[in-house]
Parts: C-alpha cells; sequence; structure tokens
C-alpha cells in the first residue's frame, strides 16, 4: 500500500512524502521547506524522485529547486502556474493521470486560490491531496480567481467518493470551526466536528487529512447550493443562486 507521511513545517503547512514501498519511488506533494523534507526522508529511508505541486505559491513551490538539487528528482506543475514554479519538467491540467509507481493520481482542476491550482485524486488509494483549494471546515481565499470558477472547482471535489481523505496543506481547522459556526449556527454535525476539532488541538494532534463525507455536511463553503445556507448567505434577489452564496460567504470569511 501507498504510505502518506504527515510532518508539519514552516507557521503552519503540512508537508506530505508519499511512498509506493513497491517501486521506491517517493513524490513530495508541495515543497514548503526543503530542508525539513529532505530531513524527513532522509528519516524515512525515502528517495524521493517526484515533486507534485498544486500550486505557485511560495509557502507550497518555494522548496522546489533545493530538493530538485538534491534529488534530481522530476517536478509536475499545473500549466496555468507554471510560469511562477521553479524548475517544472511536466506541466499537467483536468483529466491528465501522474504515476507514482503503478499509482495513478488523477488531476483535478480546482482553480479560485490561483488560477492553475490543481489537486492530485488517487482513487485506489482513496486519498486526494488537494492544496489550498478546499481545508477542514474552509477553502482558500480566492486571490485569483472568480466565484463561479472557484465554485465550480469545489463541485469537482464534492463529486468524488464520500470516504476520500482529503489532505489539505494548513492547520486552520480551529478559526475556519469558529466561522463555520457562525454561518451555520444550528447545524448539529458542525457542533459536534467543532468538539472534536477542540480536543484535537487540545492534545496537539492534527486535524487533517478529513474525510469529505462529513465535509460536505458541516463545511459551509461545500454547501452554498445547500437551501438553509442560501437562507442565511444568499444576497437579496439572489435566493438559490448557489455561486452568489458561495461568494458572499468566502468575503464574510475574509473579514470575520
Amino acid at each position: 500500500m501507498l504510505e502518506v507521511h504527515q510532518f508539519p513545517c514552516l507557521s503552519d503547512n503540512y508537508g506530505y512524502l508519499l511512498h509506493d514501498p513497491v517501486s521506491g519511488e517517493t513524490a513530495c506533494i508541495d515543497t514548503p521547506d526543503a530542508d525539513e523534507y529532505l530531513r524527513q526522508a532522509g528519516h524515512k529511508g525515502w528517495q524521493i524522485t517526484q515533486i507534485w505541486n498544486t500550486h505557485w505559491h511560495p509557502d507550497h513551490a518555494g522548496g522546489n529547486a533545493a530538493i530538485k538539487a538534491c534529488t534530481n528528482c522530476t517536478i509536475t506543475a499545473p500549466l496555468d502556474d507554471a510560469g511562477k514554479i521553479e524548475g517544472v519538467d511536466r506541466t499537467v491540467s483536468q483529466g491528465e493521470v501522474v504515476m507514482l509507481g503503478n499509482w495513478k493520481a488523477h488531476v483535478i482542476d480546482v482553480g479560485g486560490h490561483t488560477m492553475g491550482h490543481c489537486a492530485y485524486y488517487l482513487p485506489e488509494a482513496q486519498i486526494a491531496f488537494v492544496g489550498d483549494s478546499v481545508f477542514a471546515l474552509g477553502c482558500g481565499r480566492m486571490f485569483e480567481g472568480q466565484p463561479a470558477q472557484f465554485w465550480a472547482s469545489l463541485q469537482r471535489i464534492k463529486a468524488l467518493p464520500v470516504d476520500t481523505m482529503l489532505y489539505c496543506a494548513h492547520e486552520y481547522t480551529a478559526a475556519n470551526a469558529r466561522f463555520a459556526l457562525h454561518a451555520d449556527p444550528d447545524n448539529a454535525e458542525l457542533a459536534a466536528y467543532a468538539e472534536d476539532i477542540a480536543r484535537a488541538r487540545a492534545a496537539g494532534l492534527p486535524t487533517v487529512p478529513t474525510k469529505l463525507g462529513r465535509e460536505l455536511l458541516t463545511n459551509p463553503f461545500l454547501r452554498a447550493d445547500d437551501p438553509a445556507i442560501q437562507a442565511r448567505w444568499a444576497p437579496e434577489g439572489e435566493a438559490g443562486d448557489a455561486v452568489a452564496t458561495f461568494a458572499a460567504l468566502r468575503e464574510a470569511k475574509n473579514t470575520f
């Protein structure tokens, strides 16, 4: 089976090393901290052979050059962000496949946080590396995209099997839970989830990965098409408009 090694780096990032013990290949999922990635791979006895970038931001691609210099790995990055990413060997877009040994990772366009942001979904392993597109109880800030684009991206994530584990890139969950409770105060599933998050963080434990099925019931950004969320957040005259509701939620989170 594939192994996912998760570790904290920088102030609130998570680093991920994805290892196939059969082929011996190891992929870095983004590269926020080159030294820490190389240290962690060394501790595991794994040779880094690939980097899969989700988007261009420095806390996701800033370690590319240093890791490539040490390992001669191959770097894959989303086409629309690749011009801002160092050392790219291959660009990918929606529907393409990246291989780690015999494991297939399907590229999903999740643009919105950045124009070219992509996720890597491995159906046989039931995991997806989603970068900053979606978080436990949240979604990325809309730096470059438009609401309709970002909502379409979230719908692609929503369409994955409910047992898919989402590996997001930051430990933002406690803050996201506070906003989610503000956005959706009558959601009993959300209230229970928020209590689990508080216990985990009090114990110093990570809150990611998160299961898609739970996010579908509790994450307000994934529920912009839900009548209960729309009743609270759809702008006047735009009832039933998921894009307008998503945009209102994202703007409210920006200033919460």
